[in-house]
């Protein structure tokens, strides 16, 4: 599914809370008071570590490029100074994510002895390969509560033919709304993963779709792609699917079915397909770099505290994105809240749970360093996974925003768990007093900030979360973003707050309650 939902969103894109009253819960108290070790946490190291790690000799982290090697061994030799030892138990700091670049394939779809070559008559964005395959018409691949194309027809195990629109009756309404007006199946943005889903679904190995409106569209954008080799970066492990989704034009589809444009009556079809589509995607070197201190009580629960170590390399000009606020600020921030759980477990008061400390790679290219620990192989079992509180972009003020300065925008902390969310309000109010702005946490955000940041791998997950996040700015993304711009007092101010909810969650009683479990 990986496969087919971001291809049906390449080719859409080409064609087109409030804050919960504070629990009287008091925080759990012991003779440790986490202060002297909050203090650790200065302004004068956090600028120290950035002005390294957003210097142009790490030639803006791009994911798998020579700058995020040396960003990478900068996060483990912290670690090793800092005696903090590797998550991973062959003793290696580095996780390797299997990450492709994801290239127009090559090669031809035959129809018995016709051939059709890639981008003359049948388009395809990933590799497709199968040989002798049956070809059975749906139609127009639609099944409603009153209406199938699939009804007596078997497909699975072949390839299906379908055409875009919706059945007619005979008076001129549609037969799916009963009246004139066009059901959902009719706006193409909305129904054509729907199609090739219910394909698949059915068992069918693909889908020829033939859509004469658009398919001037979707060759604009297999163009482009082929044109500039401009692919896009995604989890190798997870690519795989044998499902093939083709788009083909008039020429190829009146090829199989001369009457395909009035013909509405699904049937099997005489000819058969072969897909010769061979892929030329391209492997890139990346990984995360994982420590962690045990847990003194129940090392078997974990706290995972994630930043991402990568950023967006170097401008097409030869500029470099430095990447200071995105993400050297939550970087840096959790490299210092390492160095505060070290110290309080060097004075015999070491959390209770296990702390993880986490850096991603691939956040940029579609969260995939976070994802490949969540999806594919996470160190610790995400059952025993209490909390991730996540840090992107915390060293900056946005310039959007009326208020006082030493605030944080907090994403997410009441999405799962009320007492998460109560905690967090909590910690705030006994240690740091920051204003906490919710605003980005409304459901109906347009920026949609909850997705797009590492945390949300672990929310997917049931796993309770809290998004750390100062606004975007003009520098965002930009070579303009550089370390001279981060207000450091800040920054020192937010990852206080951090470290006191991490060691509030790491030495607390009970973990966090899930209670608004998703779907």
């Amino acid at each position: 599914m990986r496969k087919l939902v971001w291809l049906v969103a390449v080719l859409l894109a080409a064609c087109n809370s409030s804050q919960k009253t504070v629990s009287t819960e008091t925080i759990s108290k012991g003779p440790v008071d986490p202060k002297v070790y909050a203090e650790t946490i200065t302004e004068a190291e956090l600028k120290e570590h950035l002005y390294i790690y957003a210097s142009d000799e790490f030639e803006g982290r791009e994911t798998g490029q020579p700058g995020q090697k040396k960003a990478i061994a900068y996060l483990k030799a912290e670690y090793e100074n800092l005696e903090i030892p590797p998550a991973q138990s062959n003793g290696d700091y580095f996780q390797k994510v299997p990450i492709e670049i994801s290239n127009i394939p090559v090669g031809k779809l035959s129809i018995d002895t016709s051939d059709y070559l890639l981008g003359e008559h049948v388009l395809t964005f990933s590799k497709a390969q199968s040989g002798d395959n049956e070809i059975v018409y749906v139609g127009y691949g639609i099944e409603d509560d009153n209406y199938s194309d699939y009804q007596g027809m078997d497909i699975a195990g072949k390839l299906v033919l379908m055409k875009t629109g919706e059945p007619m009756n005979s008076d001129g309404t549609y037969t799916i709304s009963g009246t004139s007006e066009k059901s959902i199946w009719s706006n193409m943005s909305e129904s054509l993963g729907k199609r090739f889903q219910l394909a698949e679904d059915k068992g069918a190995i693909g889908v020829l779709y033939y859509d004469a409106d658009n398919y001037p569209r979707f060759k604009s954008r297999f163009d482009y792609m082929r044109n500039s080799n401009s692919g896009r970066m995604s989890l190798k492990d997870l690519q795989e699917n044998d499902f093939s989704s083709l788009f083909i034009d008039g020429t190829l589809a009146k090829a199989i079915l001369p009457s395909i444009e009035t013909d509405q009556t699904p049937k099997e079809l005489d000819s058969k397909a072969t897909l010769a589509f061979e892929s030329s995607n391209e492997e890139v070197d990346s990984e995360n770099v994982v420590a962690f201190i045990q847990g003194s009580k129940k090392p078997n629960e974990y706290i995972i505290i994630s930043s991402h170590l990568d950023h967006i390399g170097i401008t097409e000009e030869g500029e470099i994105n430095n990447g200071a606020d995105d993400d050297g600020s939550g970087t840096v921030a959790l490299l210092e809240i390492a160095e505060a759980f070290k110290k309080a477990q060097e004075d015999g008061n070491g959390p209770s749970r296990s702390v993880v400390f986490l850096h991603v790679t691939g956040e940029e290219k579609g969260l995939l360093g976070s994802e490949y620990y969540t999806d594919v192989e996470p160190i610790f079992p995400l059952g025993q996974t209490v909390a991730n509180l996540n840090i992107d972009m915390v060293g900056r003020i946005d310039p959007k925003r009326d208020g006082d300065r030493n605030y944080i925008y907090l994403i997410g902390s009441d999405k799962l768990s009320t007492e998460l969310h109560e905690l967090s309000e909590e910690v705030n109010s006994k240690y740091t007093q920051l204003e906490l702005d919710y605003t980005y946490n409304d459901e109906n955000d347009p920026n949609r900030f909850y997705y797009r940041s590492d945390h949300y791998n672990f929310a997917k997950n049931n796993i309770p979360i809290i998004f750390y996040f100062n606004g975007t700015h003009d520098d965002y993304h930009r070579p303009s973003d550089t370390p001279d711009k981060i207000n450091y007092d800040l920054l020192e101010n937010r990852t206080r707050l951090i470290f006191y909810t991490a060691w509030e969650l790491a030495n607390r009683a009970n973990p966090v309650v899930v209670d608004k479990a998703s779907d």
